[in-house]
C-alpha cells in the first residue's frame, strides 16, 4: 500500500502555481524525492504535512485528508526540516522529550523515549549539553532524534546530509539505511545530493516544474539499452559528436571536453567507431571507458529535456 496517494493538486503562493495538478503515490520503503531549485519539493511535504492548503485536487497520507486532517497526520509522522529547529537554552533530552510531548505522548513516555532516539542517534554522552553548543553534525542528529520520537510510521528528511563532513555524512547515511530497511519506517528523503539518494534509496521521484517528472525503482531505471561510454577529447569538437550522431550517439552529458555518452543499440565496435570518426572530423580522443547508468544522468536527462 502507499503511504500517500495525491491526486490533481494544485498549490499556490497567490498568483504563482508551485504544484500544477501533480498526481503521485508515494510507495513504502525509502523513497527519494528530487529535483531542481524551484520545482516543488518543499511545497509539496508541506502539503502533504497539511501546513498549506490546496488549491485543486485531494492527498492523503497514512489514510488522512491532507486538507482536513493536517494535526492527525504530524502527529503520525516524523519530520527532519532542512532548516534548525532546536530551542537556545534547552538541553538536547529535555528538547527531544518536548518534541514528543507536543505530539501527545505523556511527559514519562516522552523522557524515556528521548534518552532512547538519542542513544541510537550516537548522542548519548551529549544528551545534557544545550543544543546551541552543538556542532552542525550534532544538530543534524538531534533533529533525527526529534523526528523519531514518538515512533512514527513515516519520515520526512529534508536534506539530511547539509552541512555535514564525510564521516559524518557517512554515519548520517548509515542511520538512515537502518531506519528504513532495519526498523520497519517508511521514509520520503529530498536531497540535492544524488549520491545519498543512490545509496539509501529504494525508489525515486523526480519533480520539475510543479509536476512529477519520473518516478520508479532506481534499479530499473538504471538499466541500459545499448551502449553508454565516456570519452575524453583534448579539445571539445562539435564536429565528432555530429559525426557519431549518424550512429544513434546521444549527448546525455557534456562538461568541456568530457562527454558521456549513449548509443542507441550495442557497439561491438566501439573503439574503431569513436577513433574513425575523431579522425575524420580532427578530434583528438584523450581516452574513453565503457560506463554504466547512474542515479546523476537519469535526472539530468529528466531535468534537460
Amino acid at each position: 500500500m502507499p503511504v500517500a496517494t495525491i491526486s490533481g493538486l494544485t498549490v499556490r503562493y497567490g498568483k504563482k502555481v508551485a504544484v500544477n495538478d501533480l498526481s503521485v503515490e508515494v510507495p513504502e520503503g525509502c523513497t527519494g524525492l528530487l529535483g531542481p531549485n524551484g520545482a516543488g519539493k518543499t511545497t509539496l511535504l508541506k502539503t502533504l504535512l497539511g501546513f498549506l492548503t490546496p488549491a485543486a485536487g485531494s492527498g492523503q497520507v497514512l489514510g488522512l485528508d491532507v486538507a482536513t486532517e493536517g494535526m492527525q497526520i504530524r502527529q503520525r509522522i516524523g519530520l527532519m526540516p532542512e532548516v534548525d529547529c532546536h530551542i537556545p537554552g534547552m538541553n538536547a533530552v529535555t528538547f527531544v522529550a518536548a518534541a514528543g510531548e507536543l505530539v501527545g505522548m505523556p511527559e514519562a513516555d516522552a523522557m524515556k523515549r528521548a534518552h532512547e532516539v538519542l542513544e541510537y542517534a550516537g548522542l548519548g554522552e551529549a544528551r545534557y549539553r544545550n543544543v546551541e553548543t552543538y556542532s552542525t553534525g550534532m544538530k543534524q542528529r538531534i533533529k533525527l532524534a526529534q523526528a523519531l520520537v514518538h515512533g512514527p510510521k513515516l519520515l520526512f528528511l529534508d536534506e539530511p546530509t547539509n552541512g555535514l563532513d564525510p564521516a559524518g555524512r557517512e554515519e548520517m547515511l548509515d542511520l538512515i539505511r537502518g531506519i528504513s530497511h532495519g526498523k520497519g519506517i517508511n521514509v520520503v528523503v529530498s536531497s540535492h545530493l544524488l549520491p545519498d539518494i543512490e545509496r539509501i534509496c529504494d525508489k525515486i521521484i523526480v519533480m520539475r516544474q510543479g509536476q512529477i517528472a519520473m518516478q520508479g525503482d532506481i534499479a530499473e531505471l538504471r538499466e541500459t539499452h545499448g551502449t553508454l561510454v565516456e570519452v575524453e577529447l583534448r579539445l571539445s569538437n562539435p564536429g565528432f559528436i555530429e559525426g557519431l550522431g549518424k550512429y544513434g550517439a546521444r549527448v546525455l552529458h557534456q562538461s568541456g571536453s568530457f562527454y558521456r555518452l549513449r548509443f542507441s543499440e550495442a557497439r561491438a565496435d566501439l573503439g574503431a567507431l569513436l577513433f574513425t570518426t575523431a579522425r575524420g572530423c580532427g578530434a583528438q580522443i584523450r581516452g574513453f571507458r565503457p560506463a554504466l547508468r547512474s542515479l546523476e544522468d537519469i535526472f539530468l536527462e529528466v531535468v534537460e529535456s
